[in-house]
């Protein structure tokens, strides 16, 4: 088998995380929803810090259960921590490649996978395998945000600088940011013969949502894998950095600031 690389171009210092903990499966898999039915066996691949997985336990519970892989130990911790928090037994999980899943065929009859082929050197075939492991019948959920068709106002320069600094580390680290728009394409190649696209958006622009989305990027530009990646290449010096996270911190508090994320999204069977 090709030995497929996966680098995680956010890394997962608290900043990423801060955002991760966020998401929930009515905000970041609505799509899914209508799917889920109690008793299902569901993977969750790149969980990340749980919050949809322990959603997705309780829709298939309680005799129903999830398997929450991602490919850091540490990040699992916390998942299982805010497990924990809500009660759920529903839920097992494990360090993991999605290129090389350790389980039989046909074992799942949901697959879910959020944020997380953007990331990977090659998505076609980590859809393959997540094709292997889904059951005659069951589905696979992808969803993946758009990197160049973020927009927002007011418009800054840095804040473009941000975005075009983004898709070069994400490209460099072998990984693909505009993967929403690819998702159909992706599924197809991977042999899938039903593919369901739609799309979907995050909105911050309340002043609430301003200052944690715009807050949460300052940080990641100047102290997350982004920002070590771009000074590694030479892609940004920190004084640009820095001049980026101002950028972020001055649109948190304009009163017309507004921010949108579109994602693709499939589901996928056959």
């Amino acid at each position: 088998m090709t030995d497929h690389q996966t680098v995680y171009t956010h890394g997962h210092q608290d900043a990423v995380l801060r955002s991760h903990r966020s998401r929930t499966a009515a905000n970041s898999a609505a799509y899914l929803l209508p799917e889920l039915r109690a008793g299902q066996v569901v993977l969750d691949i790149g969980c990340g810090p749980g919050t949809i997985t322990a959603d997705l336990a309780e829709l298939v519970g309680p005799t129903g259960r999830v398997v929450a892989v991602d490919s850091s130990a540490q990040v699992l911790e916390q998942a299982a921590a805010h497990v924990a928090g809500r009660g759920l037994t529903n839920i097992e999980f494990a360090v993991g490649d999605i290129h090389r899943l350790t389980y039989p065929d046909g074992a799942f009859d949901v697959v879910h996978a959020h944020q997380v082929l953007q990331h990977v050197a090659d998505p076609v075939a980590a859809l393959r395998e997540l094709r292997r492991v889904v059951a005659p019948g069951g589905v696979v959920a992808a969803r993946d945000a758009d990197y160049e068709a973020m927009t927002w106002y007011p418009e800054r320069p840095e804040l473009a600088a941000w975005l075009a600094l983004y898709r070069r580390t994400a490209r460099a680290n072998g990984g693909e940011p505009d993967a929403g728009r690819r998702l159909l394409s992706w599924a197809r190649a991977a042999g899938f013969t039903e593919v369901t696209a739609s799309s979907s958006s995050w909105t911050y622009a309340t002043p609430g949502e301003r200052l944690w989305w715009g807050e949460s990027w300052a940080d990641r530009t100047e102290s997350s894998g982004l920002a070590a990646t771009a000074l590694e290449h030479g892609f940004a010096d920190a004084a640009e950095l820095a001049a980026i996270a101002e950028a972020w911190r001055r649109w948190t508090v304009e009163p017309d600031g507004w921010f949108a994320v579109l994602h693709g999204e499939v589901l996928a069977r056959g």
